[in-house]
């Protein structure tokens, strides 16, 4: 009989920091850009009424792709390049919040759940204000119809496209709704966040130890951890998806409410609603999970003390 293992988890006293945080910036950054297509579309999806604008997620791809080209599928995304400030806050907290409850508990279920909500809650102070900003960004071009804001490109400089529409956005945010309009959605966000992180990293572990079970016991244990990711994340998003519709409806369209919100979304589009963008999220969150956790057990990995180095399987 095949003998049972266990996935070995590196944990935060087990790390060389100035490794870690050198190495977490540019994994980060290839992350954001590998997938911000599918987040622009998505955000797109959960913002249009019904279908007036797109069918499904391959039919806004091939529309924004034709009437913008590639440049519209990154539109905003030199805005959430801050957000890098935010993907450190949170692996940090998690790792910190990780070794502080096994203090009190093993149980790596309950560690993962407590530190994944805390570590989204931390990052998300950061990254609302950006998200704000980056969303009214997506959806100019064939959406600017869909949002309050719209700004027109200035000529002139070499990025002045770029920074002309960015400042554009952050006047009309402050004219209309001030510095709490950078924070707009900020509890939706929460709503949203904190329970996706709470569920995708208990139920990543959770996947890893059933599939460290079914696998061969010569597997490297990085091929399971790269299949556990994106089951993870499709469980999460799933269950996560009504709250990230409502999120992303109060950020773009101004609203102050998010039962209001949700009330209206169920009266005009029913249940169908609330699973707007949710495959165009599936294929975002499934890629992003299998290059974070290739990534992010690479980058631990290699951040290990080097007293270490030998103690941890592959």
């Amino acid at each position: 009989m095949q003998q049972k293992r266990n996935i070995q988890i590196i944990e935060w006293e087990d790390l060389d920091k100035r490794k870690f945080y050198s190495f977490g910036v540019f994994m980060t950054m290839a992350i954001r850009a590998t997938v911000y297509p599918a987040t622009l579309i998505r955000t797109r999806l959960q913002v249009q009424k019904g279908k007036s604008l797109y069918t499904g997620t391959y039919d806004a791809f091939r529309k924004i792709l034709r009437a913008e080209g590639l440049r519209g599928l990154y539109r905003g995304f030199m805005v959430t390049t801050f957000t890098l400030i935010s993907g450190q806050a949170y692996i940090t907290t998690y790792e910190l919040v990780r070794k502080y409850v096994s203090n009190y508990s093993k149980d790596n279920t309950l560690k993962s759940l407590v530190a994944g909500g805390s570590a989204s809650l931390v990052a998300q102070s950061i990254t609302v204000p950006i998200d704000v900003i980056s969303q009214q960004l997506m959806m100019q071009g064939q959406g600017e119809h869909l949002t309050r804001f719209k700004v027109k490109p200035k000529m002139g400089a070499k990025n002045s496209v770029f920074f002309g529409q960015t400042r554009g956005i952050i006047g009309q945010i402050f004219a209309a709704d001030g510095i709490r309009g950078f924070y707009r959605g900020y509890v939706a966000s929460l709503l949203t966040y904190i329970p996706n992180s709470a569920v995708w990293w208990p139920f990543y572990h959770f996947y890893a130890e059933q599939l460290s079970k079914m696998a061969p016991s010569n597997c490297p244990h990085l091929v399971l951890q790269a299949m556990a990711g994106p089951l993870a994340a499709a469980t999460a998003s799933t269950v996560t998806n009504p709250m990230d519709v409502i999120r992303a409806r109060v950020q773009v369209e101004g609203r102050t409410s998010v039962i209001e919100t949700f009330n209206q979304l169920i009266r005009e589009e029913g249940f169908w609603g609330m699973t707007k963008g949710l495959s165009a999220r599936i294929i975002s969150s499934a890629p992003t999970a299998i290059v974070m956790v290739v990534g992010y057990e690479t980058l631990k990995k290699l951040s290990l003390r080097p007293e270490l180095v030998d103690s941890r399987h592959w």
